[in-house]
């Protein structure tokens, strides 16, 4: 059920495009410089290229409000200003682009909270089975409260898409539970997809782990960091591929979108999918 209405949602069986928008910093955030007005317009520039390179999905994220804090602590102004930019980022998309958002660090409840009210289809989760140690301290599972929030405010359509042994982190706490495991438990505790990634964000997944969790878990299965036009041939078995470090100058998420890199790499995964 969950991998056909993915399908559904994403418009591909496989290797659905979801380019991030890396929101500049926030109100209220040590690297902010820019009005909400300028947020909007540059997280809307941003989603515009998306939309004519003709990606699948969109995903907007609080990335550039370093350093993070746990969702526990986060204020009102950063749900505030990411439902503004959402809004405005769902706005400028086509109907048939699904848009989502992730709000950093392990803000899950809030970013749900953002979706429901900017219309978005999905949200990146962390943390969602299991507990890890990331940069921000111990984060600890979230699915049991999260998904009676969801039902709480009549959100149950946006899907909870979930990182699995997460990037900047250390799983220490969980050496004895293998990646397929944790896949499983979050099937188990419902989510509605997961997501496999490097050890940080830019750093290529591992192809196996990737080809692993597919094979054993009836869900979808998307890649999150690392992709590139050179590397995107080796997770054929990734139901998504979520883009962003690779879209920017010098393949950094700090840089500026380019177009071209965009593009490029639309036209391989296109050709892929002719072959």
């Amino acid at each position: 059920m969950a991998l056909s209405t993915f399908q559904r949602l994403f418009r591909q069986s496989r290797g659905a495009v979801i380019g991030m928008v890396h929101v500049k910093a926030l109100p209220g955030t040590p690297l902010n410089q820019h009005s909400i007005e300028e947020l909007v317009g540059l997280a809307c520039e941003e989603a515009h290229v998306y939309a004519e390179a003709g990606v699948d999905g969109v995903l907007v994220e609080n990335m550039s409000d370093v350093p993070y804090i746990k969702g526990i602590t986060l204020g009102p102004e950063t749900v505030a200003a990411m439902t503004r930019v959402c809004r405005e980022v769902r706005c400028v998309l086509p109907p048939y682009i699904p848009c989502g958002v992730q709000i950093l660090a392990g803000g899950n409840t809030q970013a749900l909270a953002v979706s429901q009210a900017s219309e978005l289809q999905f949200i990146r989760a962390e943390c969602f089975v299991f507990s890890h140690v990331a940069d921000e301290g111990l984060m600890d599972g979230c699915a049991g409260s999260l998904l009676r929030y969801r039902r709480m405010i009549g959100a149950e359509q946006v899907l909870v898409l979930t990182d699995i042994k997460k990037k900047h982190s250390a799983h220490s706490i969980t050496a004895d539970v293998s990646l397929v495991d944790t896949a499983l438990a979050a099937k188990f505790f419902l989510a509605d997809g997961v997501i496999v990634t490097g050890s940080a964000t830019g750093q290529e997944a591992d192809e196996d782990d990737v080809r692993d969790v597919a094979k054993c878990v009836d869900l979808p299965v998307l890649v999150g960091s690392g992709v590139t036009t050179k590397n995107v041939h080796k997770f054929n078995d990734a139901h998504g591929l979520i883009v962003g470090s690779h879209f920017k100058s010098s393949g950094s998420w700090r840089g500026e979108l380019q177009p071209d890199r965009v593009a490029a790499f639309m036209e391989e995964v296109k050709r892929m999918r002719n072959e």
